[in-house]
């Protein structure tokens, strides 16, 4: 019995931006091989549509909460309710959640010398305007969310990345009680400049974007925006200050209006000396003495994610959730519209072939489109809070689009183990922009590849690690196989750290459509690439699901761990032969899983391939351990690289404590036991 599929085209007109949905039917048999058929059934040709989606989500600003957020709230549920292009369901999830905003009234700013001969003050007539969107009354001024209120003034020192090391540096040679750090984005995060600052007797810390960093070194305005990409003098990147995601006033409760709320004086992870972003050509003018002038306040504030939902034929109880978020900083063409764009095309184009009766996938497809991401992930974080249980029992993978394109050279890819090689076949199937006989996958390899011991020379795949989007509650908290997927820029023609206009006013459809992807054919190929994932994940019998993968992983990472501690363990009695048996017990597991799944055939009993899949489904769940990062909020997975026995073996390393290296006996133990346990997963049922 042949099961159907879908694969999802974008084609491309000749003169103008033509968006084409060539979907198509083809059955796979499990067998040892699997083949693939592709007669055409279904096409759809529509002009203008990814163009015209940018326009109407970035014509207004759409932070979190703002009138501007609640025009896109009803975009989105407009669409997804429609009864010709809609999904089976589509409601809005509110949360009442804790956020933080400038006065509009008393505009931050920051003071040089007793004299007050030089100002800057952060509004929106501060700034350069180009285009008629600066000029917007809705642009938020330049501030750090969470930054607490005050009016520090000291003596301005240079604290380079503020970093702790920075800061240790610095004050070998500088009395820093009283004074003010001026620091460069990276490094650090955002809000640890200033937790870091604080100890050392700082008052208040400044953060702007250098030109080393992201413009290559260019600075003037003739060679910045609206002439290149780079960013122009006057340009301030925005940002959530805080290092634990997710509503700060209820961790790991999902913030209902009904819900407890710890203390506001409880709160923790957020900067406790003043903050604040300004331009490097404010930077390049400070000197002397300064004075910052904060007017932060923080409210609970109504936030709203928007799901929609397509029904599973078969396994409706089985869910693989798509998910972008969809408030910005300021009109968030690039982030986030690029990837809402992306979905709202994906979710019409599948829709239509819902609502038409053509098909169903097997399993249930949920979309989010999550709110308030930009004050630190809080819209999908109190959706995995609310959901915890049904999500961890049901969640087949997650696929997270944020970014959809930085720029147009290659994909980038950055995910679990285990899901690396169905990204790989759909990039197979998708053309590279511009380069009609390329596939995404071929371009992709050019740019960034790496070595397997069991495929050669692959993409590079990138590691989900940290807070970076959306993901990090489905990986860390709930332990669902994830990725993220964008196309992005080519590395070895500029250093810059992301998009140059990242999270300021000049992130715009101007921006993007001249400099990041003019004609929105990469806009395209990652439609295409991760629609084609996301069907496979949804409509195959056999979860497209490597446990292999993931065993190579771990050896790569045994490998690396073995190089670099066995030697000094060795000297503190502590062995890593018990973590060399759990990944070789690991791998043995891996092996005879990858067996039966070959026997695997349509006629096959239901029970048999549920069972397969629950194996599959729930392969990183193994990994969970709340015990592995005590010290971190809402984090219990222990990738990449084995993170808890690195953090402890250099905390030893530096203090040669015997209980510090007992922590690290105790994080070896928790590693081994994590794998052994996830090898007997895929072990046939006692």
């Amino acid at each position: 019995r042949m099961i159907k599929q879908v694969l999802i085209g974008f084609l491309c007109g000749a003169a103008i931006l033509t968006v084409g949905i060539l979907i198509g039917h083809y059955g796979i048999t499990q067998s040892s091989s699997t083949m693939l058929k592709y007669p055409t059934c279904y096409l759809i040709k529509l002009f203008f549509i990814l163009t015209f989606l940018h326009r109407e989500l970035t014509k207004m600003p759409h932070m979190a909460t703002t009138a501007g957020d609640e025009q896109t709230v009803q975009i989105m549920l407009k669409r997804w309710q429609d009864p010709k292009t809609g999904l089976d369901h589509a409601w809005r999830e509110e949360y009442s959640v804790y956020l933080s905003f400038p006065d509009p009234k008393n505009p931050n700013k920051v003071t040089v010398g007793e004299s007050a001969g030089f100002c800057v003050t952060f509004h929106r007539q501060s700034k350069k305007v180009y285009t008629s969107d600066q000029a917007d009354p809705e642009v938020v001024q330049p501030y750090a969310a969470y930054s607490p209120a005050g009016h520090p003034k000291g003596k301005l020192v240079y604290a380079n990345q503020g970093t702790p090391s920075d800061y240790q540096l610095l004050n070998n040679t500088v009395d820093l009680r009283g004074t003010i750090a001026i620091t460069r984005y990276g490094g650090a995060g955002r809000g640890a400049k200033a937790i870091n600052a604080a100890p050392y007797g700082v008052v208040g810390v400044l953060v702007y974007t250098d030109p080393l960093d992201i413009n290559d070194g260019l600075m003037s305005d003739n060679e910045t925006y609206p002439h290149s990409w780079y960013l122009p003098p006057s340009g301030v990147e925005r940002g959530s200050f805080k290092s634990h995601y997710g509503d700060m006033l209820t961790p790991y409760l999902a913030a209902k209006e009904e819900t407890y709320r710890i203390p506001v004086e409880n709160i923790t992870g957020i900067p406790p000396i003043p903050i604040q972003p300004i331009g490097f050509e404010d930077a390049y003018r400070l000197i002397c003495d300064v004075k910052m002038d904060i007017y932060n306040y923080e409210e609970v504030k109504n936030s709203s994610n928007v799901m929609g939902v397509i029904r599973g034929s078969a396994e409706p109880d089985r869910y693989v959730i798509y998910g972008n978020h969809r408030d910005s900083w300021v009109h968030g063409a690039i982030d986030p519209s690029s990837g809402t764009s992306v979905m709202l095309e994906l979710t019409r184009v599948l829709g239509t072939m819902v609502k038409q009766g053509q098909w169903r996938p097997r399993r249930s497809i949920i979309f989010g489109s999550w709110g308030a991401e930009e004050f630190g992930l809080i819209g999908s974080t109190e959706y995995t809070e609310q959901y915890f249980t049904k999500l961890s029992e049901r969640t087949v993978a997650y696929i997270n689009v944020d970014i959809a394109v930085f720029a147009n050279a290659t994909l980038r890819a950055s995910a679990m183990p285990s899901v690396q090689n169905v990204i790989f076949t759909a990039a197979k199937q998708v053309n590279a922009p511009g380069l009609d006989s390329t596939s995404v996958y071929d371009n992709w390899i050019h740019y960034s590849n790496r070595s397997s011991t069991t495929h050669g020379t692959i993409p590079r795949v990138g590691y989900l690690s940290g807070a970076g989007s959306d993901y990090a509650a489905f990986v860390h908290y709930l332990g669902i196989t994830s990725m993220d997927l964008a196309y992005t820029y080519d590395r070895s023609k500029t250093n810059a750290r992301i998009y140059p206009v990242y999270h300021t006013a000049y992130d715009t459809f101007d921006y993007a459509s001249k400099f990041i992807d003019p004609g929105f054919f990469s806009h395209q190929a990652v439609a295409r690439t991760a629609g084609n994932v996301l069907i496979r994940l949804a409509d195959s019998l056999v979860l497209p699901i490597n446990c292999s993968d993931y065993a190579e992983s771990l050896e790569d990472y045994l490998n690396t761990a073995v190089n670099l501690y066995q030697h000094q363990l060795k000297d503190w009695n502590i062995s890593m032969e018990p973590l060399k048996r759990a990944v070789a017990s690991f791998r043995s597991a891996a092996t005879h899983l990858d067996q039966v799944i070959l026997t695997i055939h349509s006629s096959c009993r239901p029970l048999k391939v549920r069972r397969i899949n629950d194996q599959l489904m729930l392969l990183d769940r193994a990994f969970l351990n709340p015990l592995a990062f005590p010290d971190k909020r809402a984090y219990r997975n222990g990738w990449p690289t084995f993170p808890g026995l690195a953090d402890a073996y250099a905390n030893a390393e530096s203090s040669g404590q015997a209980s510090d290296w007992d922590k690290v006996h105790y994080h070896l133990s928790v590693l081994t036991q994590a794998i052994e346990g996830a090898a007997h997963t895929l072990t046939d049922v006692i």
